[in-house]
């Protein structure tokens, strides 16, 4: 895209500083119409009149910017009458040949490009040296595919210690197997032990026994709760005790799961249901040997059932 190219000059030029301001705004947005469509500084009279006025145009004519047709500047084309030209317009701007030359250069490097992309595309597709373009020659069996006899090399069995089988030729597992991905990574002592003191300076002393807990019984945790959430903890030791907490990770931790945060135990254990499923929690049998067998019985026994579980609620 051409540019109607502007000295940082101007602003201060005579020239411009006698046309005024409003004569030159037509010159600018005339200038811009000149570079769009190649005119090379021709300015058509209908386009003067579409963006300016009369009394603009002469300003403009008046302080050298444009001539009019019959104008004796030897350095500017003549004008059709009617018409004007901008003064030195390709001095400071490309001609129409240098414009158009620059566009198919631009033309022609973008279709290189596009093309270049294209074949890349292909490639990526189809990979000259894939399975399916390669041809076979493993089974060809004609003459000159085999090697001349000549060539051939026997190589006896009691050479190379190809006579006995090797030591890892063996018929017995490998010495060393993949490992078991149902079995959990356990680090070594030393470095499960810094680890554990590490995270276990980052806690108030209160929840040192709960991180002991959960370390004696192999579950990761990670710990990264704030002073609130760890003070909701302690009321939880305080509440279950640092065992009871222990033992509900262990309860739900699967061999070989990453630690979950400790924000998620704390949800956990924060959680009513959690405690009534628990071993040991107070649970109230239902008799299922002896069934009410008429509908005033069975009332009865489901208004008992009611009353023994809002006094147990309010024990709790």
């Amino acid at each position: 895209m051409p540019w109607f190219k502007v000295d940082d000059t101007a602003h201060a030029h005579p020239k411009l500083l006698k046309a005024g301001n409003a004569a030159l705004g037509l010159w600018m947005r005339v200038g811009a119409y000149c570079a769009q469509h190649l005119t090379e500084g021709a300015v058509p009279g209908v386009v003067a009149q579409l963006y300016g006025t009369a009394p603009q145009a002469r300003k403009l004519v008046t302080a050298g910017l444009w001539h009019e047709h019959g104008h004796t500047c030897p350095r500017c084309p003549q004008p059709a009458p009617g018409d004007y030209q901008m003064h030195d317009f390709l001095t400071y701007n490309p001609t129409r040949e240098k414009t158009e030359q620059k566009r198919a250069a631009a033309a022609e490097r973008q279709q290189r490009a596009r093309e270049r992309s294209a074949e890349q595309r292909n490639q990526e597709r189809n990979p000259p040296d894939s399975s399916a373009n390669r041809p076979r020659i493993d089974d060809d069996s004609s003459g000159e595919n085999r090697e001349p006899s000549a060539n051939q090399i026997e190589f006896p069995d009691d050479i190379a210690g190809q006579k006995e089988s090797s030591h890892r030729d063996g018929t017995g597992p490998s010495r060393s197997p993949r490992p078991d991905p149902t079995r959990p990574l356990v680090l070594p002592s030393e470095v499960q032990q810094q680890q554990h003191a590490r995270e276990r300076s980052g806690l108030v002393p209160e929840l040192h026994p709960l991180a002991d807990a959960l370390a004696a019984a192999g579950c990761g945790v990670r710990w990264s709760l704030g002073l609130g959430e760890q003070r909701d903890v302690h009321q939880l030791v305080k509440t279950h005790g640092a065992d009871a907490l222990a033992e509900v990770v262990t309860r739900r931790t699967a061999p070989g799961d990453d630690p979950k945060p400790a924000r998620y135990w704390l949800k956990v254990w924060a959680d009513p249901r959690t405690w009534q499923t628990a071993p040991g929690a107070d649970v109230i049998p239902l008799d299922r040997g002896a069934r009410p067998s008429t509908t005033d019985q069975r009332v009865a026994a489901g208004m008992d059932l009611a009353a023994r579980l809002r006094a147990q609620e309010a024990a709790q």
